[in-house]
């Protein structure tokens, strides 16, 4: 019998691991991402503080890292993998390269949210008096809270099916197993279990982000 006990539990830790390297990328990823998209927005030309030179450098390291694929990337951030984690392979690991993938991405997640804000609203804020912090924090975040949380969704999906790509070199979790035990060692059926695992989490992400879209867009009416 393929599901043994041995089996479940490893499939189990696999969907911990699995979640595990998805939360924390994506936190990591966020705390570079974040200021990332926010100066991408507000240094454009139609931003509130253009400034073409800031403005093209982060547009070019952005569209480098993003242009990536993530396989290559994994093997190419080998090395600082070893420096930071002190091994190529594992879960823990795996966060390095999916951290470094995932910034650039929700930078440009984070700009393109913040381009959606109505320039009334901006120019309201401007005629007030208001400084570029507290446009930033108090109108452009709050304004596209809704298309932000969104864009979350987007990013852990992602996120998660890189992690999964990961299992190609050892990268640990749901998608390490499906190539070990599926691919490998001829076991269709535990790769079919992890594929609908990790079809659920993706659907199960998603319905969180979306019903929290809905419930901050009930409150903006409101």
């Amino acid at each position: 019998m393929v599901f043994t006990d041995t089996v479940i539990k490893m499939i189990i830790q696999g969907f911990y691991d699995t979640l595990y390297m998805t939360v924390v990328s994506t936190l990591l990823a966020y705390i570079v991402g974040l200021p990332l998209g926010i100066a991408l927005a507000i240094t454009d030309k139609k931003g509130i503080k253009p400034n073409a030179v800031i403005y093209k450098f982060l547009d070019l390291v952005t569209n480098i890292i993003r242009s990536i694929p993530f396989l290559i990337l994994l093997i190419l951030v080998i090395p600082l993998t070893k420096l930071l984690v002190g091994k190529s392979y594992g879960s823990s690991a795996t966060i390095v390269p999916l951290f470094i993938a995932a910034a650039p991405f929700i930078a440009r997640l984070i700009e393109s949210s913040l381009q959606e804000v109505d320039k009334g609203v901006i120019e309201a804020a401007q005629s007030m008096g208001a400084g570029t912090f507290s446009i930033v924090w108090k109108v452009l975040m709050v304004e596209a809270r809704t298309s932000l949380i969104v864009g979350m969704t987007i990013a852990l999906g992602t996120i998660l099916g890189y992690s999964a790509m990961a299992g190609v070199v050892g990268g640990g979790g749901l998608g390490d197993i499906a190539i070990r035990y599926g691919f490998y060692r001829y076991q269709p059926e535990i790769m079919i279990v992890t594929i609908v695992i990790l079809v659920a989490l993706v659907q199960a992400l998603q319905g969180i982000g979306m019903m929290l879209s809905r419930k901050l867009d009930r409150r903006k009416l409101n």
